[in-house]
């Protein structure tokens, strides 16, 4: 990570004990004044820890947002479908007696041809093309993908059990009274999100192969002027982000199970992709956190002054306002064009 993300984040860390603070002492003084609202400091905990936790999983599927637009500079609209039908075809071949370790084996090696086909079939007639037209060329692959794999595999809900421990742990039993409910399966996915955001992240910065897709992403003529294989990265930009939907659908469908709505997860990723910025890694895990955890909390302790459903739009009004005031995220490149 070059220290232009790292300072950022840095700084990001270290406030962080101080926001969750401030947002605690906020939130006390309001259900003083309003008894509609309750709040403990445990509760209050529990709640922020299950968004956090539930975040890094919206960031899972964020990361593949990511590693597209590095790539290519637009977005993938697919990524959605990716994870349905990375997930629909792992079940698929446990179903067919594989067990899930080789069925994961498989299943990548099965995303890595899709990427192959993808590449040849649609990105390479359309290379040098305006990004709205590749942006639709994956809308496309959204909507066949989406069928394609239930043509295959079936529409029904399909159980993704992987042996992931999914009973509650209390924490801090000797802080708090009772301690602090959280779901062993939330922080496994929380780990997972973890390894992946530190691989990718070295894969980057640090690659022969991470340096020549940002210099794609940049400009695609100056990357082919200096002999930089467009094709060849592109193909290789889409096979890991294949494999990133296909942890992530893991993730999803152990928890949710493999079914249609795990295409749609896209619509949550997007405000994750605003708040951390469509270039950044580590923004993608930071806008996750941000967005679980404040919809969670709002839902809670804001939600009754309401009427609830404020998890619905929370991530959408979050992302209107970083829109307004600071549309590269977080985290992202602030572009100025001169003209």
């Amino acid at each position: 990570m070059n220290a232009t993300l790292a300072r950022p984040l840095a700084l990001w860390l270290l406030a962080l004990p101080l926001i969750v603070a401030g947002l605690g002492l906020g939130l006390q003084g309001l259900a003083a004044v309003n008894s509609s609202v309750f709040f403990a400091w445990p509760y209050f905990l529990e709640v922020l820890i299950a968004g956090l936790l539930q975040g890094v999983m919206y960031a899972l599927v964020a990361l593949g947002f990511v590693l597209i637009f590095k790539a290519s500079g637009i977005f993938n609209f697919a990524q959605g479908s990716l994870v349905l039908f990375a997930a629909l075809t792992m079940v698929g071949f446990i179903e067919m007696g594989l067990h899930w370790t080789l069925a994961f084996i498989v299943t990548a090696g099965v995303m890595v041809l899709l990427a192959v086909a993808v590449e040849r079939v649609v990105l390479r007639p359309l290379v040098n093309q305006p990004h709205i037209i590749l942006f639709m060329a994956t809308i496309g692959i959204f909507y066949f993908l989406d069928g394609f794999g239930q043509t295959l595999w079936g529409s029904d809900v399909k159980v993704l059990d992987i042996g992931i421990p999914k009973q509650p742990l209390f924490l801090l039993q000797g802080v708090f009274e009772g301690g602090i409910l959280v779901n062993a399966f939330d922080l496994v996915a929380a780990a997972v999100g973890a390894v992946l955001v530190i691989g990718l992240a070295i894969f980057f910065h640090y690659t022969r192969i991470g340096r020549a897709l940002r210099a794609v992403a940049d400009d695609h003529q100056a990357a082919l002027s200096v002999g930089i294989p467009l094709k060849t990265i592109w193909a290789i930009v889409w096979s890991v982000a294949g494999i990133v939907a296909l942890v992530a659908g893991i993730m999803w469908g152990s928890k949710a199970g493999v079914q249609f709505s795990l295409a749609l997860i896209a619509l949550k990723a997007l405000p994750v992709l605003i708040l951390g910025g469509f270039t950044s890694i580590p923004g993608a895990i930071v806008g996750g956190l941000i967005i679980g955890a404040g919809e969670q909390v709002a839902e809670v302790f804001i939600g009754p002054l309401f009427g609830g459903a404020i998890q619905d739009w929370f991530a959408y009004m979050l992302a209107l306002v970083f829109l307004l005031f600071r549309p590269q995220g977080l985290f992202g490149e602030k572009i100025i064009e001169r003209v």
